[in-house]
Formats: structure tokens, C-alpha cells, sequence
């Protein structure tokens, strides 16, 4: 079989060199929304645009399926319950070693979200006082995420997170704007920040795909919702150029003959491949938001990642090629693994990740995607936080994509860019983006932290009852240049 790849070797770049008013696609240049010219992006404009946000509640109003469905599974979930009590802390620790409460965060995260939507949907304002006092309560009590090397997945999946409920009631008169936009320029995003540049003091692919995702969308989601240009700049940058296992060409560094791109995580288990698609098409569809194509970049690579995992995930057979990894710390302890075969997998497992992506390809852009569409059907509607376990990682994604992401066909594909975001989209802030310290570099023995016990504990949770296995994915250094220049 046939393989290309390719590895981008470029670092970090602190300073942005996207210029204000484009933005770089597959090669390309295309003209960003005319907000982002001015100074701001478009809003709401992350997850969800206002535009979205009318046709859910329309559909809804409709009786249409699938989305009554969906919104069925929302206004079941515990969490989306009006008068939710929030619990904030001063700190959230996640970790081996420390004193955990990141659950208090989590929980309260998707209840200010499941609100926040409800209320776009149904209309009953109770639920948006209710995201709004949630969201004011954390923003007014949290001063620091602290813990293991696993402080980094709380910050990038919470900070996301956090930005995507925030974003959906951001114009409430009740709601603290510029204080949220304290908190997650202050606590959430430097770490994801730091972690981008220095991975712990660790060999940069010491760390799976996942935690680079993670960080990616915090970046991202905090940027946007804070306004900074450069921020947004720098997480599209590494999403391009990153020498981390979350930039696209090391996530996805194999593609065949078929059309196939294997997935990084692939040879490690089921549950971590399935987080890592969910957060990057959650980083493309924020993106794709404020006029940035991810979705279509380098021949719509995460298109052919995405269709190899959902295939694999169903059990079908998929093509492998050898990976090796270095791993340790710098100056410190070192090694390397290497694997030979995709993990085995479990068909019933699931995360509430495919909605979204097969209805950007399949219906924005009318491409056929398989694989896609099979999962997708499989696992509809897609509940969110609260569905899919008691454990975090029933917590990894804010779900509901039924509801959220189902479209029509477009009668107008979009080739390569997405539309710029109408005025009524946009209201631009100003934000105090000024760097913070984050927390310092663990030692050697404060880099294995995974998270894995939280994915077998979600899988088990959920009444599935072989968790993914098999030999991990470690990546092989050398790959063949695609024929193509980026």
C-alpha cells in the first residue's frame, strides 16, 4: 500500500505573522471577516453563530427531525435544569498527588452550557440567568488551575469550554464580560500557552495528540472570545506548523490510496483517538467561525483522518504503517516506544463527537464521507455532559450535536473558505490580554499522566464492556515528503 506523510518541523511562533484582514488557507490567502479587520471577531462566533443558534430553535419549533430529537436529550440532561447551584473554588486542582476537584468544574461548565443552549432554543430565560450566574460565579471566585502535568488537559478542555458557554450569553445584561474575559486570559490560556511551547520540560513528543488538541482549542476558543488577534494566530499557526503531536501532519501523518488518514492515536486505544477527532473538529469549526478554513487545509487532511477513524471505530479494517516516539524529559530520563498495529475496538463506544464533522463535509461542502455518515447515524441523537458517564471523560466534549451541527444539503457548496460572518454576528471587544506567568515545568516523573484511567472508568460508566487496548502508537520520525510543497 502506497503511503504519503509528511512532518512539519517549525516551532511555536510567540508573534504572530498573520497579518490583520487575511489569513492563510491551504496555500492560499483569503479575505478574513471584515470584523477581524477592524479589530474584533465575530460573535457569537465560536461553536455556534447566531445564525445557528436561529436555525436550532426554529427547527425545534418546527417539529423537524432529527433536531427534536437532539433537543430531547438536552432538555433530559440533569444539567440543563434551571437554578443549577454553582460551586466555584479558588483553585482547581487535577492530578495525581493533589487534592482533585476538577469534577465541581466540569460539572458546573456544562451546566452553564446546557443552559446557555436551552435557552437559545426554548426561550425561557430562566435558563440563561441561570448560565449567567454560573458563569459570574467562577469568574469572580477561580484564581488559578493547579496539579499534576494533568493541570494542562484541565486548562485546555475547561478553558475551551468555559469560552463556549460564556460565548452564548455574552450580551446578557447581567453578565460579567470583561471579568470572564479576566479569568480566561489570566488562568486558563497561559497554561495552554506555556504547554504549546515548553510541553512540560518534556521531548516534544512525549505527549499524545490529545493534550496538544486540547491546548489548541483552549487557545483558540479564549482568543477569539477575548478578541486577541495574536492569540488566534498563534493556535492557527500550530494547528498548520506545530512540532507537537496536535498539528495536522503529525495527528494525521500517514495518508493512502483510499483516501485514509491514519490517526495518531489510533495505535493506542479507542477512547483517546475519539477525544482527539472531537477536539480538533471542535478546533475547525471554531475556526471555520470567523472565516478561517481548517476543515479544507492540505486537501482536507482531518476529512481522511476523521473517515479512518470512524471506519476503525466501527470495526472496520484500516491500513497501518510503524511509529516510533521519543519520550522523557529534557535533560532527564529518555526512551522510546514503537507499535506496529491499530489498537482493537470496542463498536458500541462512543463520544458525541461526529455530528459536527460530518455535517461540515457532507452538508457544507456536499462531500461524500462514508464513514462519517454511518457513525454519525449510529450515534444520534448525541446527548453531552452527564450522557456518557460520571467521569471526566464522559466530560471531554460539550456534545449535543444533533441538536447543534445538523444542516441541509447546501445548494452552494463552499470549495475552500468559509462565508464571513454577517454584522449581526459581530460586536467587537477589547480585552487585557497581557501575558500572565503560568505554573512551572513538572520534573521527569511529573510527565506520564494520561488520563487513562478516566477513559476506562467514562467506557465502563457507560455500559460498554470492552475498553480499547492494543500496543501504543509511537511515531516513526522519518516519513516520506508529500509531492506537493505546503
Amino acid at each position: 500500500m502506497h503511503v504519503t506523510g509528511q512532518i512539519s518541523r517549525r516551532t511555536l511562533l510567540k508573534a504572530t505573522g498573520v497579518a490583520a484582514g487575511a489569513v492563510g488557507v491551504g496555500g492560499a490567502v483569503v479575505a478574513a471577516p471584515a470584523q477581524a479587520a477592524t479589530g474584533g471577531f465575530a460573535h457569537p462566533g465560536l461553536l455556534h453563530t447566531r445564525t445557528d443558534l436561529t436555525r436550532m430553535a426554529a427547527k425545534v419549533k418546527a417539529n423537524a427531525a432529527p433536531y427534536t430529537a437532539g433537543y430531547a436529550k438536552l432538555t433530559a440532561n440533569r444539567h440543563a435544569q434551571a437554578g443549577w447551584t454553582a460551586n466555584p473554588q479558588a483553585t482547581v486542582y487535577r492530578g495525581a498527588g493533589s487534592p482533585q476537584n476538577y469534577a465541581t468544574l466540569y460539572n458546573d461548565i456544562h451546566a452553564a452550557y446546557q443552559n446557555a443552549l436551552r435557552y437559545h432554543v426554548g426561550g425561557d430565560s430562566a435558563h440563561a440567568d441561570t448560565a449567567v450566574a454560573i458563569l459570574n460565579a467562577w469568574s469572580a471566585k477561580l484564581t488559578a488551575v493547579a496539579g499534576s502535568a494533568d493541570r494542562f488537559l484541565a486548562a485546555g478542555l475547561y478553558g475551551y469550554q468555559f469560552a463556549n458557554a460564556a460565548e452564548l450569553v455574552r450580551d446578557h445584561g447581567d453578565f460579567d464580560l470583561a471579568r470572564f474575559q479576566e479569568m480566561l486570559s489570566k488562568v486558563f490560556a497561559p497554561l495552554s500557552d506555556d504547554f504549546l511551547v515548553h510541553h512540560n520540560n518534556a521531548v516534544v513528543t512525549n505527549y499524545w495528540t490529545n493534550w496538544d488538541l486540547c491546548a489548541m482549542a483552549c487557545l483558540l476558543a479564549t482568543g477569539i472570545f477575548c478578541d486577541d488577534k495574536a492569540q488566534v494566530a498563534r493556535a492557527v499557526d500550530y494547528f498548520k506548523h506545530g512540532e507537537g503531536l496536535g498539528s495536522i501532519k503529525n495527528a494525521i501523518p500517514v495518508v493512502y490510496d483510499d483516501g485514509l488518514g491514519e490517526w495518531l492515536e489510533a495505535g493506542r486505544d479507542q477512547g483517546h483517538a475519539l477525544l482527539g477527532v472531537g477536539l480538533m473538529g471542535t478546533f475547525c469549526e471554531m475556526a471555520w467561525n470567523q472565516g478561517i478554513d481548517l476543515y479544507g487545509y492540505d486537501d482536507s487532511r482531518f476529512l481522511k483522518g476523521a473517515q479512518y477513524v470512524a471506519k476503525w471505530s466501527m470495526g472496520g479494517k484500516v491500513d497501518y504503517t510503524a511509529n516510533t516516539r521519543r519520550k522523557g524529559a529534557i535533560g532527564g530520563w529518555s526512551g522510546s516506544e514503537t507499535a506496529t498495529a491499530a489498537a482493537p475496538v470496542d463498536p458500541a463506544m462512543t463520544r458525541p463527537i461526529w455530528a459536527m464533522i460530518s455535517n461540515h463535509y457532507t452538508k457544507r461542502r456536499a462531500l461524500p464521507a462514508t464513514y462519517l455518515t454511518q457513525i454519525t447515524a449510529k450515534s444520534a441523537p448525541e446527548g453531552g455532559g452527564g450522557d456518557y458517564g460520571p467521569n471526566s471523560g464522559g466530560y471531554d466534549q460539550l456534545g449535543f450535536g444533533t441538536l447543534a451541527f445538523t444542516r441541509d444539503r447546501s445548494t452552494t457548496p463552499t470549495a475552500t473558505a468559509s462565508p464571513a460572518p454577517t454584522s449581526a454576528d459581530a460586536r467587537p471587544q477589547s480585552a487585557d490580554s497581557t501575558p500572565v506567568s503560568s505554573s512551572p515545568a513538572g520534573s521527569g516523573n511529573d510527565l506520564a499522566a494520561t488520563g487513562s484511567s478516566d477513559v476506562v472508568g467514562w467506557a465502563a460508566a457507560a455500559g460498554i464492556t470492552t475498553v480499547a487496548g492494543g500496543v501504543l502508537l509511537l511515531r516513526r520520525r522519518e516519513r516520506m515528503r508529500r509531492g506537493s510543497a505546503e
